[in-house]
């Protein structure tokens, strides 16, 4: 069976169109912890190491939101209708 998916077939979907699928309604939560944060959000001040943070990103992985609770990750993505997923 070789089904496509808007005209393409799986077999050519790349990484980042797969990515792109989700791009808008689904979001992934992640821990940080607070001396890896400045790898994604570049524009957060510098933190006291050893602090866990969680942070909302898009499902290519762009950042969304940064916060120190997961309710406050999770109330962000529920106000902008957007499924989460964890990554482990």
């Amino acid at each position: 069976m070789n089904e496509t998916i808007n005209g393409t077939s799986p077999d050519t979907i790349s990484p980042q169109m797969l990515a792109d699928l989700g791009s808008g309604y689904v979001a992934y939560v992640r821990t940080f912890l607070s001396e890896e944060v400045n790898a994604l959000f570049p524009q957060a001040p510098a933190m006291a190491p050893g602090q866990k943070l969680w942070a909302l990103l898009s499902a290519n992985g762009t950042p969304i939101l940064l916060a120190d609770t997961p309710q406050a990750v999770l109330a962000n993505a529920a106000e902008h209708n957007l499924l989460t997923v964890s990554v482990h």
